[in-house]
């Protein structure tokens, strides 16, 4: 019988890591981004206005207060995708810097459709920033 052998899991050093895109370890870009969110945890909460950033996995925006809850209703728009961006994400990391806090959000609910028109965006994104 032929002896199998267990492929050893690799660990990438720090200069392959580097190479993505700089000091960049993201498997996606992050896109400048308009979105509109409301606090899941607030019943019938208004939309609130935000800049920040898509990635394919989630969002980022600054604020000046934290929602009251751990996850968002988000909605956006991508140029040519004629129909808005709904999903709902959990936030994971609020960081306070004083003036302004940072949240990271993960999409949790994120129809394959959106998901597929996102990916999509972040690709025309790349070629048009010729990367």
């Amino acid at each position: 019988m032929a002896e199998r052998r267990k492929k050893e899991p690799t660990v990438p050093d720090a200069k392959s890591l580097k190479s993505r895109s700089g000091d960049e370890r993201r498997d996606s870009p992050r896109v400048p981004m308009h979105f509109l969110l409301r606090d899941v945890a607030k019943q019938d909460g208004e939309w609130e206005e935000r800049d920040g950033d898509l990635s394919l996995g989630g969002i980022y925006w600054k604020g000046k207060t934290a929602p009251h809850g751990t996850e968002v209703d988000v909605r956006f728009r991508l140029s040519g995708v004629p129909k808005e961006i709904r999903c709902r994400g959990e936030i994971l990391r609020v960081l306070d810097k004083g003036q302004n806090i940072d949240f990271h959000v993960r999409f949790t609910e994120l129809d394959v459709t959106s998901e597929l028109a996102i990916a999509k965006y972040l690709d025309d994104w790349l070629v048009e920033q010729g990367r």
